[in-house]
């Protein structure tokens, strides 16, 4: 009798364990389907959005293949001197064979305060000097007209910190810096460029790193000293946020890419822990010109990129970007980074893809020389299988360009 109801126990502990794997496997299975249909949505939701033509292809939930990446031919690169420092969301201007490096994160609670320049020539990192104690330190707005860098606002401080309102003028010949009348308010990442005798800010996000900002607001300049007192207000721009480059060629000026939002500091943080918040990656292009009136919708990108605002140079009548971030994954909602060159022919107004970089990477900064295309620094990806960011690196790469 005790045999027979260890057997009859044993038989139904056999049967319950049996409907508890049954039970799970069913579910895995029903994950697996609501996972291959809400990114077969995604994929169809892609399709049909008229201001992107990207086709982001979720596979085996750990990595976003991009078609335009895989395509893409493998330029020869070579690997130069890297940067005395890692650094992110840094900024560079380059002035002849001279490549100014300003500032930038070193790690999310450390920041740069000073100037780094690498000479294009002889391929060396040579010369360093400080900043202005209360210059921002990363995602600033900035531009020279050869002599002079003009340094807009950005983020002051580590992690999530807002940015700032005043603005700087570096004098390169004598590494004297001096200040420019601060901005009509704060601006994070603002598009900037030197037009018409003008200085423009435009776009980047408010005060709260995250809401984009419209105005557009300009002050004339001249031998790094403003000639009037307050800025201006210009042509609103269509669409705002952080992250774009901007460019002036031949009278014209264009604003690419970007994003609207980005991190904010956590309410009530006393260090201004960054949180992570939506945000829509784009590619639009905008320009300006004529009488300024109004801006003329070009073109968009091959696909949505950010993260873009030094990572570009102008090339005979065509505008080269190096890598940035694109539209995130749509599962695990991680930063996706970007591993093309993008080329812009201002005579067709046709994009192309020049080809691939060695690894995918954000906040480039890039300069061109003597038919070299160079970048150096940035946030690279985790391998070839996860476009996702990991590293802030210092490296430095050059590609030739036909």
């Amino acid at each position: 009798m005790g045999k027979t109801s260890v057997v009859g126990v044993g038989a139904k502990l056999r049967g319950v364990k049996y409907a508890v794997v049954a039970t799970c496997s069913g579910l895995v299975v029903a994950a697996l389907l609501t996972n291959f249909l809400w990114a077969s949505a995604y994929r169809t939701l892609l399709s049909k959005r008229p201001q992107s033509s990207s086709k982001s292809v979720y596979e085996s939930n750990k990595s976003i293949q991009l078609p335009l990446e895989e395509n893409s031919p493998l330029l020869q690169w070579q690997e130069m001197a890297p940067a005395p420092v890692d650094r992110l969301d840094g900024a560079a201007l380059q002035i002849g064979d001279l490549f100014y490096v300003f500032a930038g994160y070193q790690t999310i609670d450390q920041v740069h305060s000073h100037v780094d320049v690498y000479n294009l020539s002889s391929n060396q990192w040579g010369d360093r000097f400080d900043m202005p104690q209360d210059m921002a330190h990363s995602h600033l707005g900035m531009v020279s007209d050869g002599r002079y860098i003009y340094v807009v606002t950005g983020q002051y401080g580590p992690q999530c910190r807002g940015p700032t309102a005043k603005n700087f003028v570096l004098d390169t010949q004598t590494k004297k810096w001096s200040e420019l009348p601060p901005l009509p308010k704060p601006r994070y990442a603002p598009a900037t460029q030197l037009w018409r005798g003008r200085l423009h800010v435009m776009g980047g996000s408010k005060e709260d790193r995250w809401e984009p900002g419209l105005e557009h607001w300009s002050i004339a300049v001249s031998t790094g000293k403003a000639l009037e007192t307050a800025w201006k207000p210009e042509v609103p721009i269509p669409r705002g946020g952080p992250h774009r480059a901007c460019v002036v060629v031949e009278d014209r000026l264009y604003v690419i890419g970007g994003q609207e939002g980005d991190f904010k500091a956590k309410p009530g943080s006393p260090i201004f822990k960054c949180s992570r918040q939506r945000e829509v990656v784009f590619g639009d292009v905008y320009m300006l010109g004529g009488d300024a009136k109004e801006w003329k919708t070009l073109p968009s990108m091959p696909k949505p990129d950010s993260h873009i605002e030094f990572a570009w140079a102008v090339v005979n009548q065509s505008i080269f970007i190096v890598g940035g971030t694109t539209e995130k994954n749509p599962v695990t909602k991680r930063m996706v980074l970007v591993g093309e060159v993008f080329e812009f022919n201002l005579k067709t107004l046709k994009w192309r893809i020049v080809g691939k970089m060695p690894y995918r990477v954000k906040t480039t900064l890039v300069a061109f020389w003597n038919g070299w295309l160079y970048f150096t620094s940035g946030q690279r990806d985790k391998g070839p299988a996860d476009p996702s960011p990991k590293k802030v690196v210092r490296r430095t790469w050059r590609t030739k360009l036909s």
